[in-house]
């Protein structure tokens, strides 16, 4: 297709997702006070006065805008199925058979594992995140956390371990462009692993618990996307000709 409809399909496509998360984030907005409980549960049970209500909103909008944040990104991350899909529907006409035989089960694993990250923060690092901080704060202080603060440090690491989980397509791709061997990586895994401390140490709360927790994980997810590039087949030159 000539550059125009490119840009024409591109736009249309944009459009479509635009849609569909405006159209999730309306149905969401609803339930967005009820999804703000869910999120801070964790955080709540640690909580001396959690029955009575033990957070707090310093800002005066607060009450309306975290839940109307909260919402929106939901429903971006509800929709993200359908972004990637666009994605795909996309460049896939540009791709060759090869290429998209390998493409969707990448597509299909990076939604899975970022998913997976999300899941990983909410069930196993938030209750240990929020024991460690509830626990070791000076005693006669009282814990009464602004719900903006705690919306924006869920989101941080929820956001932070579904793209630290995105580690082994990373790899996987590395190693299938070229770029790097398999061979190298092995070599170099001393470097790696300190390299996932000190992204946890960015990434996460300046505590040894959180970073050890997103540290672990990541280099764990990199040997999966090495192994995965060993041992998967390779795409040889011939396979180019097909369309």
């Amino acid at each position: 297709m000539p550059l125009v409809e490119h840009l024409r399909e591109l736009r249309d496509r944009m459009l479509r997702s635009i849609v569909v998360v405006l159209v999730i984030f309306i149905g969401l907005y609803f339930f967005s006070g009820e999804m703000y409980l869910i999120l801070v549960k964790p955080l709540n049970a640690l909580l001396p006065d959690a029955e009575n209500g033990a957070l707090i909103a310093t800002g005066v909008a607060s009450p309306f805008l975290v839940p109307l944040k909260l919402a929106f990104v939901m429903s971006v991350l509800v929709a993200m199925p359908y972004i990637l899909h666009q994605v795909w529907g996309f460049i896939a006409p540009a791709l060759y058979k090869h290429e998209r035989r390998l493409a969707i089960p990448l597509f299909i694993s990076s939604v899975f594992l970022f998913y997976a990250g999300v899941a990983f923060v909410y069930f196993v690092v938030l209750p240990l995140v929020f024991g460690f901080f509830t626990g070791s704060g000076p005693e006669g202080v009282n814990i009464m956390p602004d719900i903006t603060n705690v919306l924006d440090f869920c989101l941080k690491m929820f956001f932070s371990f579904g793209l630290a989980f995105e580690i082994p397509i990373a790899t996987f791709l590395l190693v299938r462009a070229g770029m790097v061997s398999a061979k190298s990586l092995g070599e170099k895994r001393p470097y790696i692993f300190i390299s996932c401390f000190v992204l946890g140490m960015l990434l996460t709360p300046p505590d040894v618990i959180s970073q050890s927790i997103l540290a672990v994980p990541m280099y764990a997810l990199f040997e999966v996307g090495l192994l995965m590039s060993r041992f998967l087949p390779s795409v040889t030159p011939d396979a180019t000709s097909e369309e």
